[in-house]
């Protein structure tokens, strides 16, 4: 079954540095199939690296809205940031992505319960596995969220660097689009590790690094 990493970034977003040639690079020593690069507020990472190696890239983006993080598949324009999340969902369902949540719980990234309720009924799926929080225990909410909702699961690494890269990842049959990846994810197999709470130093390292090169 081939293996899909569902949440990484390039250095397209404000807080990483990894060019999408090294992390195309990152995934193939680590037997990833598939990616979805999913920078911040951007798709040209994921269209550089889709150029570079078409048949591994899929073009997603994390999109921040007026509420919280927006985690989408199959994405062929890019959204801006701090839209109302039901203008950001509207606008992907208009061109066939495919939605999910980007950790739901997390106490510092995560999302307000009431806004996080408004639009469970219209989003795929939850990220119930995100490798960058602190603890397990905004994974377990949402898990368990997941599935009180009746809606599908992602996990992701969450990598801004490339080592990072792999440390959540789903083990799924072959699709090629968001309809087909909603049939396969019920019976995908996850794999799951949490980083060190100090590879959030790498983000604000690349941060700092960004503002002084522009300084």
């Amino acid at each position: 079954m081939p293996t899909l990493e569902f949440h990484c970034h390039t250095l397209y977003s404000k807080d990483s540095l990894l060019r999408p040639a090294d992390l195309l690079a990152a995934a193939r020593r680590k037997g990833l199939d598939k990616v979805v690069i999913t920078d911040h507020n951007s798709i040209a990472g994921a269209l550089e690296a889709q150029r570079l190696d078409p048949a591994r890239v899929i073009v997603g983006e994390e999109i921040l809205t007026s509420a919280g993080e927006i985690l989408a598949a199959f994405v062929r324009e890019e959204i801006p940031a701090r839209l109302p999340p039901l203008e950001v969902i509207r606008r992907l369902r208009a061109q066939g992505a495919f939605i999910s949540v980007s950790h739901p719980f997390d106490p510092r990234r995560g999302w307000q319960f009431s806004a996080l309720q408004a639009i469970l009924p219209l989003v795929d799926a939850l990220e119930i596995f995100n490798s960058r929080c602190m603890t397990n225990e905004p994974n377990r909410r949402a898990e368990a969220c997941a599935r009180q909702n009746g809606l599908l699961a992602t996990v992701g690494s969450d990598a801004h660097v490339a080592w990072e890269l792999g440390r959540a990842t789903l083990a799924l049959a072959e699709f090629s689009d968001a309809e087909s990846l909603k049939a396969v994810l019920p019976a995908a197999r996850f794999h799951t590790r949490l980083s060190s709470p100090l590879i959030h130093l790498t983000s604000r390292y690349a941060v700092i690094y960004k503002k002084m090169a522009r300084d």
